[in-house]
Parts: structure tokens; sequence; C-alpha cells
């Protein structure tokens, strides 16, 4: 999610809506303590393994530009065919920085498919950023296995989203203030897939901060590679 200079204002109202709607946070990134340290451990491990796992379970990664969108966060998806060896992972990118993009307009919108190391290869390097590099690559991700999965409804959400527009603000057609944004596209598609587990993504939550409600994920550096 690539927002132009206004985002410094709206993002005043994004955190009062994120604290509004019951988070309790205290700072865009919260303290491990020991048990969550030892859950990212036994999580990043589980992941690292899939390759060569069998029936080769359900798994998802969200990566993370933690100096985008004003420092609020940018993110992006992946998630595992089940059965494979193959992950789907993807973005909505936005790099007009636009507030608002009509359904059908240009977000920036991309995905593709490969190997687990093929995707942080391409997302490290920001491999399918629309007309060249990203100013603020991707730099950490974040995955689980997951013991529910559904590639058919995720791929038909992948779809929904690149063509729904971008938002950050008021909805001209209802009015109400919300929001079409990298976050939503990566919690919708997750969501699709089933997930298990994901914690839910209010309307217009900031990026930095939704990233750390992840429990039990593994927390990596992504380096490009």
């Amino acid at each position: 999610m690539n927002i132009g200079g206004r985002r410094a204002v709206l993002g005043a109202v994004m955190v009062v809506a994120v604290i509004g709607s019951g988070l309790a946070l205290t700072g865009c990134q919260e303290t491990p303590t020991a048990a969550a340290g030892a859950a990212r451990s036994s999580a990043s491990e589980e992941v690292a393994g899939m390759a060569q796992a069998a029936p080769r379970p359900g798994a998802a990664c969200v990566f993370v530009k933690p100096d985008g969108a004003q420092r609020f966060g940018h993110v992006g998806w992946g998630f595992r065919v089940t059965g494979t060896d193959r992950w789907v992972y993807g973005a909505v990118e936005n790099p007009s920085g636009k507030l608002y993009t009509p359904p059908g307009g240009d977000i920036g919108a991309w995905h593709a498919e490969g190997s687990y190391s093929r995707m942080l290869s391409e997302m490290s390097r920001d491999a399918h950023y629309p007309g060249g590099k990203s100013a603020h690559p991707y730099s950490r991700y974040r995955c689980t296995p997951s013991s529910t999965s559904d590639v058919p409804a995720a791929r038909s959400m992948i779809r929904t989203v690149e063509a729904r527009g971008f938002l950050v603000g008021v909805d001209p057609k209802t009015g109400k203030l919300t929001s079409r944004d990298c976050l939503d596209a990566t919690y919708d598609v997750l969501k699709a897939y089933r997930t298990r587990p994901l914690t839910p993504a209010a309307k217009l939550s900031v990026p930095n901060v939704w990233v750390e409600t992840l429990v039990g994920w593994s927390d990596r550096t992504l380096t490009p590679r």
C-alpha cells in the first residue's frame, strides 16, 4: 500500500480507528514474550521444512515493507497450493499513491506462482513491482502452517481484490469511511484460503500494527536473494 503525502494526515485517523476498535495497543510493535518467541521459532521450523513435508499441509505467509506507506507499512501475501510444493503469492502495490482508484483501475496488483524458494527470492527483490523497483522493498516475512486450506476460494479472491480498485478514506458510493488497500487484499486472500490461525483485520487497520498480532507465526528477515 503506497500512499502519497496526504496519508500523513489520514494516518492519524487510521491510528485512532485502530485504537478505537479495541485493540488496546501501546505501540506499533509489541515486545515478544518468551512464550511468543518459542511459538514463532516452532512455526518457523515447521515452515522451513515444508518443502520436504508430506503430505504437504496448508501454509500461508505475510510479506512486509515496514517503511512503506509513510511508515505505516505495506504487506503482501503467499499461500501454499495444498498437496504440492507450489506457492501462490502477490500484492496490491498501488504505485500511484492515490487514496482512491475506482474498480477496474490500475492499482499495481499482481500475483505469481512458484516454489517456496522462488517466492522468497522474488518478494525479496520486488521482482513484480509495477514499473520498476520499489523504494521500500519487502524486508520481513511471517509464515504459519495452516490446519485448513481452500486454494480455489483463494484464487477467486485474488481476482476480486485485483479488480475492486483501491481506497483509503471515504467511499464515494456509500459515504462511509473504509478501506480496500494492501492489508485488506492480503487479509481477504488469506481468509478465503481458510488460514488458521489468522488474526482479523478491521477496515483502516495499520499494516505494521496488524502484523504484530499474528501470534504463533514465524518472524524472519527477508534479504535480497
